[in-house]
């Protein structure tokens, strides 16, 4: 099984004997090619074109982040899967505006669902959230009235408003209070976490969607624009309440996380490498965890659902098959 790789030192990446070859301050260590998936890198990395002729020979992606754990970019090797007909479907369904609106609708409806199925789980175990349940999905029951991908984004936005000041009830912990969302800067270690766990999420899903047909370029609830990736921000819609989100309830509620994981930079919060560390720890367990998929009538990880949603979306524009998200239950 192939397993993504995080480096927070500083160092050279190289190619050594055709596997990888890691030197950081005077430690040297080798990574066997054949067991990487993707190579996150947060550390100042130093690498050739030696290096990324033998990523794209073994189709793995490099993911780079600067000091303050924002996404800078990706080396995306050369598609293997890409496909004409693929390729002009995709674009087909973002040209037909009721064919794209479609789509939209059916992503942000399947993350609806799975903030009211997080925000249950915790009201059965005694979380006073019945009301923002009930908002909650009042709204979900109100976006048949959309007739436009930003009537669904803003309506999307008002769930998140309600969804986030539940996030206090659910942690009960003072040294973790959320007033409202903040970005670049985060202003608070909840922002904090909140744009770490997503940016490291669509990184995740951007190297399932290089195992598929799809291209990464056209997407649906998110405007096809000069964003080199757009695909994977709509896909990730679906998995963050029920991964990033939930993976930050754990790290708080099981005290994993204190607020030496935390440090201020250009007027905000934002997360150490230590806490960097435990996020991506807690958030590989996550994505390893498994359930049974009816349908397949087999164990499949969460991080494996990312990519058969990929696929529902693949048939969806290909095949006609409409395209219904996946729902977690507990």
């Amino acid at each position: 099984m192939k397993d993504d790789i995080f480096i927070f030192n500083e160092g050279r990446l190289s190619r050594k004997d055709n596997t990888l070859f890691f030197e950081s301050f005077g430690q040297k260590k080798y990574i066997p090619i054949e067991s990487v998936n993707g190579i996150y890198a947060f550390g100042e990395l130093d690498f050739n074109k030696s290096l990324l002729e033998l990523l794209a020979e073994r189709e793995v992606l490099l993911h780079y982040f600067n000091y303050y754990g924002y996404y800078t970019g990706s080396f995306y090797p050369r598609e293997h899967l890409n496909s004409g007909f693929v390729i002009l479907k995709q674009a087909e369904f973002y040209l037909d505006n009721e064919k794209r609106l479609d789509i939209a609708f059916r992503i942000i409806h399947t993350a609806m669902d799975n903030i009211i199925v997080v925000l249950k789980y915790y009201y059965s175990r005694g979380k006073e959230l019945a009301d923002t349940v009930h908002q909650i999905t009042a709204l979900r029951n109100g976006m048949e009235g959309c007739k436009t991908t930003e009537q669904l984004m803003a309506l999307e936005g008002n769930v998140r408003d309600l969804y986030y000041k539940a996030f206090n009830v659910i942690m009960e912990d003072p040294q973790f209070k959320f007033n409202n969302r903040t970005r670049r800067p985060p202003k608070d270690r909840i922002n904090a976490l909140i744009s770490f766990g997503n940016s490291i999420l669509y990184t995740i899903v951007l190297g399932e969607i290089y195992q598929t047909m799809l291209d990464p370029r056209i997407s649906y609830l998110h405007t096809t624009n000069s964003r080199r990736f757009s695909l994977n921000l709509d896909m990730a819609e679906i998995f963050k309440p029920i991964v990033v989100d939930r993976t930050i309830f754990t790290l708080i509620n099981k005290k994993i996380l204190s607020g030496n994981d935390f440090e201020k930079e250009l007027g905000g919060i934002i997360l150490n490498n230590e806490g960097k560390k435990k996020f991506i720890k807690e958030l590989n367990n996550k994505l390893a965890s498994v359930i049974k998929h009816k349908e397949l009538n087999m164990d499949v990880s969460y991080k494996r659902l990312i990519r058969l949603e990929l696929y529902k979306l693949q048939k969806h524009i290909t095949e006609d098959r409409p395209f219904e998200g996946f729902v977690a239950k507990w």
